[in-house]
């Protein structure tokens, strides 16, 4: 994957860079207690994915795809631990390969609200940008979940669908706004 652009530069010195294999332990780690802390937030869940070990992520880190648009980022503070991520995952198939999908949006609580998921956004939509032939992101966002939805509001993201139960959690159902972007015009 091409090098990130400085200028979203992720506050409170912490630094935001594509994961590599070595980084997966700690991957897993965040995205287990994110998926425990915010059960409404994710389609996956945590009893789940708590057996999986962390190298079935690997796919996730695009080492494979050399055209670029499917890797994941993380946010590490200035000790080197890993506080958040994002995915953006790319269809290999020829007629969908336009567009990618980001998943797997996820910050530590203790850093929440100090800017490092717009941090994070603003790199992932730099290196979609810079991916050959990406022209589209789509990601989907529990309906309730007002920071994230202003958050992918204020980066440009427009609605284009909801799904009242998207998600059943127990006894009850989750709705899933679904938002997408234009990185170059159609």
């Amino acid at each position: 994957m091409a090098e990130l652009p400085a200028h979203a530069a992720a506050p409170y010195g912490v630094a935001v860079r594509p994961l590599q294999p070595g980084d997966l332990v700690a991957y897993k780690a965040l995205r287990d207690a994110m998926l425990a802390d915010h059960p409404d937030a994710f389609t996956s869940d945590a009893e789940t994915d708590a057996h999986l070990p962390a190298e079935h992520y690997t796919a996730r880190l695009g080492l494979d795809r050399p055209e670029g648009g499917h890797f994941t980022l993380g946010a590490f503070e200035s000790r080197g631990t890993l506080v958040g991520a994002v995915t953006c995952e790319r269809d290999r198939r020829v007629k969908v390969r336009h567009i990618g999908h980001v998943t797997a949006m996820m910050v530590a609580a203790p850093w929440q609200r100090r800017g490092v998921g717009r941090a994070l956004m603003r790199h992932c939509l730099d290196a979609a940008r810079a991916a050959d032939g990406l022209t589209l992101l789509t990601l989907s966002v529990s309906a309730h979940n007002e920071a994230a939805r202003r958050l992918y509001l204020e980066l440009g993201f427009q609605p284009y669908g909801r799904l009242d139960g998207a998600v059943r959690l127990g006894g009850r159902y989750i709705s899933k706004e679904y938002l997408s972007l234009w990185l170059s015009s159609p």
